[in-house]
């Protein structure tokens, strides 16, 4: 559409606006979930350590098990946590999951296929070499990257971390973020409406998505529609912080004081983005102290109805976000989804609120006004429609679920 950015064109300048963050810290492994590793980590050992059984049952010489029915004597037994002796020719030894294989062994007949009696075990089953043994070293070896730098662990990282006996990690120190929300309008839930007034929704849904993020979120509450307290509360802001975010205000109107605000203290650039919902958003930065240095925290400014507001922080802050923070891996995957529903496009990029039915397929909220905020609540993830492409009951559509981007 004409003198708007698309939503590829947008996305790249933010990334490219994007400054990560170098200061590091070392923290305990079994705190660093929803961190950004700083150093790559590398196994000093094998993973598992020596061949062992996955199954409880019988460790066995395959030579001496040619049929089914076979019976050995059980010569010893060997639970998870220690290690047995060489298996004697003719015998089976009792073992557990996760115990050390003995030598000599060859396999694990698992105890449902085994008849103990007495001192002996009836083998029936014939087993095959390897049968139900995990091989030193077959998950990771001694020597190997375990995670790459730029991870933003999951709870699997941290698991695997520990595997291989990392008590603590090298971290990207936490991203700063400074919110505030503008206008006189705006009310916080428990305090009395006034006539005009609205509950501040974006405060709460956007400080629980920073938070969700792992980032420190300096909450600067709501800001008065004076231009001398906007520009206070941006220099407080940037002094302390990596990133400025607001919602609603950046415009032209005379209670509007943002954008002059900014202008004032920094840099700012006003984009119309060919998005729905979204289209405006504000992108530039503060400057820190007298600016001399060149030192300076990023600011977004977010459209003000609820609905844009969570939507394009998903799709374009969250990307921003997760770059500054030193991750690798700063877009979301999409799912290939069946849409059971008709749709007949939009000039823009749509973010449709949708959510996977009994079926597999995709339904679509009926209301996708940018008000409706109960939409989000309603749905599972949006789909994402390129301008101008109409849907058809059973198209195939890209799909981004709200588990990428939440």
């Amino acid at each position: 559409m004409k003198n708007l950015l698309s939503y590829d064109e947008a996305l790249t300048r933010l990334l490219a606006g994007a400054t990560p963050v170098r200061d590091t810290e070392s923290v305990p492994t079994q705190a660093a979930a929803g961190r950004v590793l700083a150093a790559p980590l590398v196994s000093t050992l094998d993973v598992p350590p020596l061949d062992n059984t996955s199954m409880d049952g019988y460790a066995v010489r395959c030579a001496d098990v040619p049929a089914s029915g076979t019976r050995l004597a059980v010569a010893q037994r060997i639970p998870a946590g220690s290690v047995g002796h060489t298996l004697a020719p003719g015998t089976a030894a009792r073992i557990f999951t996760g115990a050390p294989l003995p030598a000599g062994a060859d396999a694990v007949v698992m105890q449902e296929l085994c008849a103990v009696e007495g001192g002996a075990v009836t083998i029936n089953h014939v087993p095959r070499p390897g049968e139900w043994i995990r091989r030193r070293g077959e998950d990771i070896a001694a020597g190997a990257e375990v995670l790459a730098a730029g991870t933003r662990l999951t709870a699997a990282h941290v698991g695997v971390a520990a595997s291989v006996g990392a008590a603590r990690l090298t971290v990207f120190r936490r991203l700063r973020v400074a919110l505030f929300s503008t206008g006189d309008e705006l009310a916080m839930p428990g305090e009395p409406l006034k006539p005009g007034g609205i509950y501040n929704s974006n405060r709460y849904t956007l400080r629980a998505l920073l938070e969700a993020m792992g980032c420190v979120v300096d909450d600067c509450g709501i800001v008065p529609d004076r231009r001398e307290a906007t520009q206070v509360a941006l220099r407080d802001a940037a002094a302390a912080n990596d990133l400025i975010l607001t919602s609603g205000g950046v415009s032209v109107g005379e209670e509007d004081h943002v954008k002059p605000s900014v202008e004032a203290e920094g840099r700012l650039d006003l984009w119309k983005i060919a998005i729905k919902p979204g289209k405006p958003l504000a992108f530039g930065a503060v400057r820190r102290g007298d600016g001399d240095d060149g030192s300076e925290a990023a600011f977004i400014g977010l459209p003000g109805n609820p609905v844009s507001s969570f939507v394009t922080f998903l799709v374009l802050v969250r990307p921003f976000i997760l770059r500054a923070q030193g991750a690798a891996q700063a877009l979301p995957l999409g799912l290939e989804r069946r849409a059971d529903f008709d749709f007949p496009g939009d000039p823009r990029r749509e973010f449709l609120r949708a959510r996977v039915n009994a079926d597999g397929g995709l339904d679509l909220f009926g209301n996708q006004s940018s008000g409706v905020l109960t939409s989000c609540t309603w749905a599972d993830g949006l789909v994402d429609n390129p301008a101008g492409q109409a849907i058809a009951r059973g198209d195939r559509v890209r799909f981004l679920p709200f588990s990428e981007l939440l």
